[in-house]
């Protein structure tokens, strides 16, 4: 369980940073929409991303409100995206040939050859 939570954590924690280095004027809601968590949980990451150096906070200039903030990536907040980056394929990875295994052992089951793509077309 604990390991899971782990799991979705830093898949979070990838995605908020993935999107702040894409978007870095991104408010908070936009953000928490976008990775689908609620607004405060999206203000705790971004607080803990900060005090963890891997992100900074600056005024969003072009705004008229100038209340709108800039989450821009440190160079930390660069390195840890490129680390958590690693991790996530490699797990995607795995869970890809886990699922092409589990394709097989059900086609095997039917005593199909091939898997038809969602048009129905053989590949």
């Amino acid at each position: 369980m604990a390991g899971q939570r782990s799991k979705v954590q830093e898949d979070v924690r990838f995605r908020v940073l993935r999107l702040l280095h894409e978007n870095p004027e991104l408010s908070q809601r936009d953000l928490a929409k976008a990775v689908g968590i609620s607004n405060g949980s999206a203000h705790y990451l971004l607080a803990a991303l900060v005090d963890k150096g891997l992100i900074k906070i600056g005024n969003f200039t072009a705004a008229r409100d100038k209340r709108r903030y800039a989450y821009i990536l440190t160079p930390k907040g660069v390195a840890e995206k490129a680390a958590i980056t690693k991790r996530f394929l490699a797990r995607k990875i795995r869970e890809y040939d886990a699922l092409k295994a589990e394709i097989a052992t059900l086609q095997d089951e039917l005593g199909e050859d091939t898997v038809s793509d969602v048009s129905g077309k053989k590949p």
